[in-house]
């Protein structure tokens, strides 16, 4: 079936690429195709009509408007000019734009005076009307954009040039929109009309491509993609749904996700497996679930964010969209893409434990016509870390994207990464009675030499088709692959008394590689009065995977009075091999979703999926010995959400959805059998606002959230034999709290709070007994990070910055015999920005405080937080 369903992919594919080179050979007889690129500091510049064939003209902002000066001089002769010269300029204090039936109305208000109406004149398919002797002073941006305001017309821009001068341009679809132009005392209003195709003119689509839009965000997102998989309003989508832009990245100096993952409400820190993995709960739950642009991320590795345009994070089941994965959400990370203008960029991080992390990030086209662009991230780190191992940290990470406009309507993206991380594999330290042993922070009580190597490949491929305006064809590929090899002399049991712990040498050799072929269409149609945005897919996948386990001897060790390398450390061929797994999944899932505007102000979102699993699992155990074990499931997960907005910046909402994840392929019974799969079943009610004008955003949520069919290890099984036992039901009930944007002019703010009641509803006395809490999960956790940066003066540029991280106190494993302590973190952060330069210094956890982030729900294993770490950054762009 899997190669079935690549081969009718690839068909797909060739027909479309047949389709496109039809469409290049009728475009070669037409007019070119109309391309307009939009910079964060560029005009958004409209084209001239060409008479080559294909090609993409580009006029800079410059170029614009010496063209426009030169050719079109104001129709105001030169007394009037001196008199507007000497008087106070007009204040140009709102812009608005409003569609009516007989044309679009562009409103300038004024605060008070007459301004000099405007001669509008067209060059290429734009409208450009100034307006002498003005500034523009709006309350919440430094220019005005607004794309596809009515039909016909792609772009309003309005922006204030030197001078005293302030410009509005009108870019049509396919050709200049007509003006008529009316001043008042306070107002200027341009009633504008789409222009009319003159015969033989050309009629390709306009494409609109937006450069570094990422940067101009902030620290609000207004559209997110996660939680529908199309580009949807943030206060449309019946989820709680958090954004991480890149711009928090930056200010907090985070190259991890654990600590970016802190910003979100309900988000704790999970079991680490040594340090060497991402992993998180949310709401009350394990997530494993990582996305990268849409697609599921398999090796749990510790990804990089150089390359991190924004971190998604969806909170609730979501197995309707992405099929298996825990009900507590998923982490989308979505990355960032090549732009149609020269951009370069370096970076210098140095700081605590001899940090030194280069990193590279450069883009642009590679042709004349902006048809192939490219981008490339690459960083290296190297450091020691707070621990006391021998072995440093090291890292590698590369990431090309290459972005190809096959034709007007047809993109193809492919991305690739590289990752090498080197590093101890590191265990952290033991708990002594109902709390965690009082040992120096950076006492270890492995080896000094434990380590954890990880070579890992990525490659995407996306290809969108847009048939019209409406309907949009979408496929997409992924191939992932690592090999990851350990050793490390692994904690088994402590004489509290003492404090001896006998410890045993073991190694885990693993491969893994995983494909995935997703493709999808999405439509917008009406019937009769009600809108609809129509999504249906069909995604395929297979991971394999092999893990060999192998064990020898170790010394035991003193916790309070360590002593290393007692026992030298045995050769990987000197140990014994313990367990022998190879694994195989195989995925089909079937999705469709119907967002359906009912009224301007209440919208039905439905949606559900069929998800068809096949697992396989052979293994060679001292337990066991020879076992095969198989399995089938088929699952349905569902999704009914409902939003009203009573005003356009507040909705209200409620949902109801379901989510399945397999229990661990590697995880079977001591019968040799899987376990069911996990479900997950939730009820949210949320409320969405957006305040100050849209530059902030809240997101208040309360939700109850169940999961059945649990698995937990085994407490009658040997050590290492991964036998797990079903011990029933878990629910998890809160409140999620989320804000993030601007306050006032160079002042944002991210911030969080969540309370979390999470607790075993039907358990096994042998190990999860009823009433018992999930590990892990604090009750309360808050968050706050907030920045100030001088807008303009002398000190234009210079910025500081605040945080504050609280976490309550969590039980430390599912017996719940010990607790980890509640910790306060203080963040702090001074930076300056001048022209294409920046440089940061940030201080993490400012006043030294001893805090555990987490446990591998054990008392043998708890994570360590870093203490005081300082971080300086230089950065250059041109």
């Amino acid at each position: 079936m899997g190669k079935l369903f690549q081969r009718l992919h690839l068909i797909a594919v060739l027909i479309l690429i047949g389709e496109f080179t039809t469409a290049d050979v009728a475009s070669a007889q037409a007019l070119p195709d109309k391309t307009l690129s939009v910079t964060r500091d560029a005009l958004l510049e409209p084209l001239q009509a060409s008479t080559t064939n294909n090609a993409q003209t580009r006029i800079t902002s410059d170029a614009l408007l010496d063209a426009h000066l030169t050719n079109n001089q104001p129709s105001t002769n030169w007394p009037q000019w001196q008199a507007q010269s000497e008087t106070t300029p007009i204040q140009i204090t709102d812009v608005r734009v409003e569609p009516t039936e007989a044309d679009l109305q562009i409103i300038l208000e004024t605060d008070s005076g007459e301004a000099i109406a405007p001669a509008p004149t067209t060059l290429g398919n734009a409208l450009v009307a100034e307006i002498p002797n003005a500034v523009l002073l709006l309350p919440d941006a430094e220019e005005f954009l607004e794309f596809e305001p009515a039909e016909g017309i792609a772009l309003v821009q309005v922006r204030e040039l030197s001078n005293n001068r302030v410009q509005v341009i009108v870019t049509g679809t396919d050709t200049a929109p007509m003006a008529d132009v009316s001043v008042t005392d306070t107002q200027v209003t341009l009633s504008v009309a789409p222009g009319v195709a003159q015969a033989g003119e050309a009629e390709d689509p306009l494409r609109i491509v937006v450069t570094d839009e990422a940067d101009e965000q902030g620290y609000r997102a207004p559209n997110a993609t996660t939680g529908t998989r199309t580009d949807t309003p943030i206060l449309e989508i019946p989820q709680a749904i958090q954004v991480i832009p890149s711009e928090v990245l930056e200010d907090q100096a985070i190259t991890d996700l654990q600590d970016a993952l802190r910003n979100v409400s309900g988000v704790s820190q999970g079991n680490t497996f040594g340090n060497t993995e991402d992993a998180f709960v949310i709401r009350g739950f394990d997530s494993a679930t990582v996305l990268q642009n849409g697609f599921r991320a398999v090796d749990p590795s510790l990804r990089d964010t150089a390359n991190l345009e924004r971190i998604e994070v969806l909170q609730g089941p979501a197995s309707v969209l992405y099929g298996s994965g825990q009900p507590g959400g998923v982490v989308n990370l979505v990355t960032e893409q090549p732009l149609s203008e020269s951009f370069y960029e370096l970076q210098l991080r140095v700081g605590s434990n001899s940090l030194i992390r280069p990193e590279l990030d450069i883009s642009g086209p590679l042709t004349d016509d902006d048809s192939v662009l490219y981008r490339l991230n690459a960083a290296y780190e190297r450091g020691d870390g707070f621990r006391d191992f021998d072995q440093d940290i090291e890292r590698v990470f590369l990431a090309p994207v290459l972005s190809l406009a096959l034709t007007p309507q047809t993109d193809l993206t492919v991305e690739f990464e590289y990752l090498d991380d080197e590093r101890p594999f590191d265990r952290g330290v033991v708990a002594i009675g109902d709390g965690v042993a009082d040992l120096p922070s950076d006492r270890i009580l492995g080896e000094p030499d434990d380590f954890f190597e990880n070579d890992e490949y990525r490659l995407q491929s996306r290809l969108e088709h847009r048939f019209s305006d409406d309907w949009t064809l979408r496929t997409a590929f992924q191939y992932t692959a690592s090999d990851e090899l350990n050793l490390r002399a692994e904690p088994s049991m402590l004489n509290e008394a003492t404090g001896d712990l006998s410890r045993i040498f073991i190694s885990n050799d693993s491969t893994n590689e995983a494909f995935a072929v997703q493709t999808e269409i999405v439509g917008e149609f009406n019937t009769g009065s009600i809108e609809h945005t129509l999504l249906f897919g069909i995604d395929f996948s297979q991971e394999t995977g092999e893990v060999t386990t192998s064990q020898g001897l170790a010394a035991p060790i003193n916790i309070f009075d360590p002593e290393y390398e007692v026992i030298p450390r045995p050769d990987l061929s000197e140990l014994v091999v313990g367990l022998t797994r190879e694994v195989e999944q195989t995925r089909w899932g079937f999705y469709l979703q119907n967002q359906i505007d009912l009224t301007d102000n209440l919208i039905l979102v439905l949606g559900g999926r069929v998800d068809l699993l096949e697992q396989d699992l052979e293994q060679v155990s001292p337990f066991l010995g020879d076992e095969s074990v198989s399995g089938q499931e088929s699952v349905f997960s569902p999704r009914v959400g409902l939003v009203y907005q009573p005003i356009e910046t507040l909705s209200l909402y409620a949902s109801y959805s379901r989510s399945f994840q397999p229990n661990a392929v590697f995880s079977i019974t001591a019968d040799g059998e899987f376990v069911d799969p996990e479900r997950g079943t939730q009820y949210e009610i949320g409320i969405k606002a957006d305040w100050f004008g849209g530059r902030l955003s809240s997101t208040l949520a309360l939700y109850d959230l169940t999961r059945t069919n649990v698995a937990a290890p085994d407490p009658t099984a040997p050590p290492g034999s991964g036998f797990v036992i079903p011990i029933g039901e878990e629910r998890s009930r809160g409140i999620g709290l989320d804000i993030a944007g601007e306050i006032l002019p160079g002042w944002n703010i991210i911030a969080s709070y969540a309370y979390i009641d999470a607790e075993v509803t039907d358990g096994n006395d042998l190990s999860t007994p009823e009433g018992n809490r999930v590990n892990n999960v604090p009750r309360n956790s808050a968050s706050l990070w907030t920045t100030y940066e001088i807008p303009n003066g002398d000190l234009q540029g210079l910025g500081f910055g605040l945080g504050f991280f609280y976490v309550d106190n969590r039980v430390g494993d599912s017996a719940n015999t010990f607790e980890l302590p509640s910790y306060f973190r203080t963040d702090a952060a001074v930076f300056y920005r001048r022209n294409n330069w920046r440089v940061g210094l940030n201080i993490q956890n400012l006043f030294d405080v001893d805090y555990f982030e987490s446990t591998g729900n054990s008392r043998l294993r708890v994570n360590p937080g870093a203490p005081l770490t300082i971080i300086g950054t230089v950065a250059i762009e041109f």
